[in-house]
């Protein structure tokens, strides 16, 4: 019997990507092949790339370097966003292979059986991202206690800075009862808590069975996942401000299973720049959906998405920005520093904030995150709640989140992994 080819699997980026990957792999072992950890030899190395990060094609090559060094013969293959966006600055990679792009990462098995290791240039298969269609399920499993959902992909929305459109397409959906029986599925292997995951998740609806039109709702998913057995706890991964209805955040203050927990892009807390961006909201919308949110559950974790220095951010508009923030409800932020984008109108920009400057305001904002969820964990001392211990042991302690996405740090009890306890914060 012929020695089975053995495959490894890196992700760089979102959620998206590691449910995406964590599908790859069980779809190659169910293939015959052996799954390998990315740090050990292996015949196969697939890179699931972002295009987020400004350093893309940086990491792509220092990890194609350490695989070329530790494993010669090995073959290379790039796929996700940044393999969509720049395939040809891919290939040319050295030690690079096979690259895929959003139309044929799911055929990784077909393209493998097919290539061989050789010294020409990466074969490549990417298309044009108008011509990518269907919604390919997946989710990420044995990584983490929190699986990851993908309920959907794209988006159909055209923010200034973001290739997002570009290297994943236009907005598409699973159904819900593709959904409902993925969440089944995943019952059965002791899951806990899911978190859906989307590229713009409350979109969900659109292009469900190939089609243009929303066929189907968020709402109607999350009434649908409440009546189903099985999962103790979901989370909504991201939602935009302007697609997160009343009805939405009414439903969750009811629910016995969505957790108290929102995570709301809002970029920036300047409506001048929320313009240039092209977002579709202004900033006292975003501030109704707290202050609605707070009212009906004052215990509600609160994450929120900020860039800073766009194009034609001034110190002003940033210090709008931080008093904004400084003055909302929420519990912590995901800063990101602007970089340049190819493709997108806001590399046109005029008024380009220095890099230096991007730095030092995504340092005033990460502080600002670190004191509001030292304010929010400080509020909840002593209450007991709701907490799923994760499996991973962190040296001799263990961690776990409160319905309410509170960290919870205790020594290592094996018994306690896995397992929701009511604890005292």
């Amino acid at each position: 019997m012929p020695e089975k080819r053995s495959i490894a699997f890196h992700t760089l980026g979102c959620k998206l990507n590691f449910s995406e990957t964590s599908t790859l792999s069980r779809m190659m072992e169910t293939e015959g092949f052996l799954k390998k950890n990315f740090d050990e030899e292996a015949d196969v190395y697939v890179i699931n790339t972002c295009s987020v990060t400004d350093n893309a094609d940086k990491e792509c090559r220092q990890i194609v370097r350490k695989i070329q060094r530790r494993t010669p013969d090995a073959m290379v293959v790039i796929t996700g966003c940044y393999a969509q966006l720049k395939p040809k600055e891919i290939a040319e990679i050295e030690g690079v292979d096979l690259v895929l792009g959003a139309a044929e990462k799911f055929n990784l098995s077909q393209h493998l059986h097919q290539l061989t290791k050789s010294k020409q240039q990466a074969e490549v298969y990417a298309c044009d991202i108008n011509d990518v269609e269907g919604f390919n399920s997946s989710y990420s499993i044995n990584d983490r206690t929190r699986v990851f959902l993908k309920v959907q992909d794209g988006c159909d929305y055209n923010c200034s800075f973001c290739t997002i459109p570009l290297a994943r397409g236009h907005s598409r959906s699973d159904s819900i009862e593709g959904v409902i029986a993925n969440i089944k599925e995943l019952a059965e292997t002791g899951t806990k808590e899911i978190v859906l995951t989307g590229i713009n998740l409350g979109d969900f609806g659109k292009g469900t069975n190939g089609g243009k039109k929303r066929e189907e709702s968020f709402y109607e998913l999350v009434q649908a996942i409440e009546q189903t057995e099985g999962i103790d706890r979901f989370r909504i991964s991201s939602i935009e401000p302007n697609l997160l209805t009343d009805e939405i955040i009414d439903f969750v203050s009811k629910s016995k299973k969505f957790m108290p927990h929102f995570h709301i892009p809002l970029q920036s807390g300047s409506n001048k720049i929320l313009g240039l961006m092209r977002r579709r909201y202004k900033r006292e919308l975003y501030a109704e959906r707290v202050t609605r949110i707070k009212e009906l559950m004052p215990h509600c974790c609160i994450g929120v998405d900020v860039i800073v220095g766009f194009p034609g951010e001034t110190d002003e508009d940033f210090k709008e920005t931080f008093d904004f923030l400084h003055t909302l409800d929420i519990s912590y932020l995901h800063v990101f520093t602007y970089s340049e984008r190819d493709n997108t109108l806001a590399v046109e920009m005029n008024d380009v904030v220095p890099k230096h400057t991007r730095s030092e305001r995504n340092k005033v904002l990460r502080n600002l995150s670190y004191k509001k969820m030292q304010y929010f964990s400080t509020l909840h001392e002593g209450q007991n709640r709701p907490v799923l211990f994760e499996q991973a042991q962190k040296g001799s302690m263990m961690e776990g989140y409160s319905d309410n996405y509170i960290k919870v740090s205790v020594p290592y009890t094996p018994d306690m992994a896995n397992s929701i306890i009511n604890w005292k914060l």
